[in-house]
Order: structure tokens, then sequence, then C-alpha cells
């Protein structure tokens, strides 16, 4: 025999014969106590659940720059605030044009919400048609369903039980356009659920102008569009003067198109109408 093997043979040997009593036991590793955490209890990170969702809509960076451009002279958070608009609603907006208010209540009311924008053939047909297709393929308004309908029956059958309508800076050209003003206001009605919202904003008129300032400077009396929108059933809420101006004399064309400098400056009223829940 080799010497090599020899050798480890009689190593073998010499281990199997030392009791297990004698033979070395490893070290046991125990890991040392977690030191207790007198610290205060630290609040969680907000999740995006937890943001305020009209906020995120309209500080959100994807925001068209045109439609930031207006939000100093429309106020959209205090807007949306003053109207209870929250996540998962199902509202409208007539007259959406080419969809300012459209997108920020389709970013508040989210994926299980839903907006109907309304917009009438001379609306599209005079400037809407392009900008309003182009901001409904944006996938943040998926839940945007586009109606071209006329201000007398302006929403389908499947627009019913609705928190909120809004028709912003419209009920004015409702007049002039000649619009069966009951029929709009009485469709409105029933389009929406009980305890349900009418939103009305629009370029406020001088103190006894009733009608006659709605073509040439693009304004109406408040008090006219109380009396028309109450007939239809609806109980005046409250007002908001966030769009108020003491200082418009109210003598001038406030239309986009002829408001220049001025937009976004004429006395605004902001009305909430509610529909009865009895």
């Amino acid at each position: 025999m080799s010497p090599r093997p020899f050798v480890l043979a009689f190593a073998l040997a010499a281990c199997s014969a030392t009791p297990p009593s004698e033979r070395p036991v490893p070290p046991r590793v125990v890991q040392p106590a977690a030191p207790a955490d007198d610290s205060p209890t630290k609040e969680p990170e907000p999740q995006p659940e937890d943001v305020d969702a009209i906020v995120a809509a309209v500080t959100a960076s994807d925001r068209e720059a045109g439609d930031k451009a207006l939000d100093p002279g429309r106020h959209p958070e205090q807007t949306l605030r003053f109207y209870g608009i929250e996540p998962g609603m199902r509202v409208a907006e007539l007259m959406a044009g080419t969809g300012y208010t459209a997108e920020l209540l389709a970013r508040v009311v989210g994926p299980k919400g839903q907006v109907f924008g309304q917009n009438n053939a001379f609306v599209l047909e005079k400037f809407a048609a392009a900008p309003w297709t182009g901001r409904l393929q944006k996938p943040v308004n998926a839940n945007v369903v586009r109606v071209d309908r006329e201000l007398e029956d302006p929403l389908p059958p499947e627009a019913r039980e609705l928190d909120a309508v809004f028709l912003v800076l419209f009920y004015h050209d409702s007049v002039w356009m000649k619009t069966d003003r009951a029929a709009m206001n009485a469709a409105i009605f029933a389009a929406l659920k009980p305890g349900g919202v009418f939103a009305v904003i629009d370029h406020s008129a001088v103190d006894g102008a009733a009608l006659s300032a709605v073509k040439t400077l693009h304004r109406i009396e408040e008090s006219v569009v109380r009396k028309e929108v109450e007939a239809a059933g609806f109980k005046f809420d409250a007002d908001a003067s966030f769009l108020r101006n003491a200082n418009d004399a109210r003598d001038w064309n406030a239309a986009p198109s002829a408001a220049g400098d001025k937009r976004g400056t004429s006395d605004r009223f902001v009305l909430r109408f509610v529909k009865p829940k009895g």
C-alpha cells in the first residue's frame, strides 16, 4: 500500500474512535434582537387614490397648453369643487365646444365614471369639429361619449340618472339660436337623478338688460336664467363669486372671438340648481 492511502485510512479510524461527547460542536449563531423603535409612527406615503382628484386633473402635466392658458380666467379647481364633481360620477356637458371643460370632467370622474359631451350641428360646423374630434382621441378622454344632438333634446336615452349637467358660457347663445329653452331645461331635468346638479355659468349683462344683449354682447341677465331654469322644476341651491368682477362695466362683447385681451375677465355668474329629491 502506498503511503497516502494508509494515512487516509488511519485518519478515518481515529475520527470514528472519538466518543460523540468529545467531538467539537460548531458554535450556534444567534441573531441579535432588533432594537426597539421608539421613533414616532410615520404616515404612509400618499398613494394615487389619496390624491385629490380635482387638483390632479387641473395640474396634470399632459393637459394642452391652450387649456392651461384659459385656467386663470376660468378657475377650474373652484368650479369643479363648487359643483361637487367626484371620481365615479356620470356627468354631461352641453355645448362642449372644443372640450376644455369636458376633459377636466373626464379626468376627475376617471375610468369608473362617464362624461357625455354634446355639441349641436352649428357649433361643430362653425369651429369645433376638428379640435373636438382630435381631443376625443386622447386616452384620458376614453370615458367621454360624443353626442351630436340639438339642444332641445341634447342627451341620448342612456344618459339618465346623471350626477350633473354643465352648460358653461352658453345659455345666452341658446337664446339667439332660438332654442326652445323650456324643452332644453325639461330634458336636462329628466336626465338628472334626484339631487343631481344643473351647473350654469354665463357672462352677466347689466341689470334690466334681460335678453337684449345675448347676441350683441354675448351676455344675459342672471335673473332671467334663474327664472327659466326654476320653471323647469329645478331648485336654486347656491351661487359662487369666484368669477365675479365688480370692475366689469358689462358693456363689451364677451364672445371669445371678440373679447381679445379681456377674455376671462367678464363678470360671470355661477349658479347651482338641484333636481329635488321629493
